[in-house]
């Protein structure tokens, strides 16, 4: 199946090496980008460093188990839908995926068409509570006002546009993390054509000039993937 659009980004983590590459695999060609890792260790690293928008767990796994990594998650307080997959099926064993804070809990054997409408569901959700949620934002030594497209530092005010405020959002909602620069193209333009990629290099940029004396803020182009904020002051 060839798919253009990417539905939703997944972070899955699966130790089990055969079925963790025939899930990836499904799940690329449904439409999704799926960043597949094999330990609990690997999956906290990559979602420190990168914007998911679901995380696929087993429970069972090296390192740190799919229960610990939900904990870790949910006390950076993220929203990041976290669904578990498990062969375990006690009672004890569902309660304690949802203590630890899953939005849902599939035992396996899994059907694929049930857990793709399911990872549309909650990726569409979390979308829309995310955006309502957040309006402003301290950015450093910058307060970031995306309700009023502006930008202050001190006595100083700088009116965005919609586009460079758009953008600045969807950065500044994920400090310090990878935003895949497809994502930014499919939320602001609807589309990644080479015409709105090249729109996007110059509202970076734009972004870029109005920062450019504010040390304590970075955007980082990360080659060939997106971009991310840096904010040396954040946790």
């Amino acid at each position: 199946m060839k798919n253009d659009q990417i539905k939703a980004s997944i972070l899955l983590c699966e130790d089990d090496v055969n079925y963790g590459m025939l899930l990836a695999e499904y799940l690329r060609k449904a439409g999704y980008r799926v960043d597949w890792v094999q330990d609990g260790d690997a999956a906290w690293d990559s979602f420190n460093n990168t914007v998911y928008d679901i995380c696929l767990f087993n429970v069972e796994l090296p390192y740190k188990n799919g229960l610990e990594l939900a904990e870790l998650i949910r006390n950076t307080g993220s929203i990041t839908p976290i669904i578990f997959l498990s062969a375990k099926s006690a009672k004890d064993d569902i309660l304690a995926g949802y203590h630890a804070g899953c939005d849902d809990y599939i035992v396996k054997p899994i059907s694929m068409d049930i857990l793709t409408c399911k990872i549309d569901s909650m990726a569409r959700r979390a979308r829309i509570v995310q955006e309502e949620e957040e309006l402003t934002f301290q950015l450093g030594s910058v307060f970031f006002d995306s309700a009023h497209q502006t930008l202050q530092r001190g006595d100083k005010t700088i009116k965005l546009s919609s586009r460079e405020s758009e953008l600045l959002k969807i950065l500044a909602l994920h400090p310090n993390r990878l935003v895949e620069r497809k994502q930014i193209l499919q939320t602001i333009w609807r589309n990644d054509s080479v015409f709105a990629g090249r729109s996007l290099s110059v509202y970076v940029n734009h972004l870029r000039n109005w920062l450019a004396d504010v040390e304590d803020i970075k955007i980082l182009s990360v080659h060939g993937k997106g971009y991310k904020i840096v904010l040396p002051n954040e946790a």
